[in-house]
């Protein structure tokens, strides 16, 4: 499995555009990029995902907890991104940049 992420940099925030599916080993690599962020502001573009397994939407929904902003997210990841919220309502939302790079554990 691929997936592309590519960089970009708006007057608003920084966006990580992902292209292709998203499992546990894309996470990794996404967690590290958001970790060397120093701009709060912080967009995820899901135009392109093809698939998100288990682990990828977990790693959406503490995401979006923390105030990443998550865009043209496909139905039914939204959907289960809801589903995990609900699932943990006492988790606790992280700050990625204070994280290690092998979150999630």
């Amino acid at each position: 499995m691929t997936l592309r992420i590519s960089r970009s940099s708006t007057p608003d925030a920084i966006v990580f555009a992902l292209s292709g599916d998203m499992d546990l080993e894309h996470v990794a690599r996404l967690q590290e990029l958001l970790a060397n962020e120093t701009v709060n502001r912080v967009t995820l573009d899901l135009k392109e995902v093809t698939f998100a397994d288990r682990a990828a939407v977990q790693f959406l929904a503490s995401a979006e907890a923390s105030g990443i902003r998550i865009v043209n997210c496909p139905r039914y990841v939204r959907s289960w991104i809801a589903a995990e919220t609900e699932s943990q309502p006492q988790r606790k939302s992280h700050d990625f940049r204070e994280r290690s790079p092998r979150w999630p554990r």
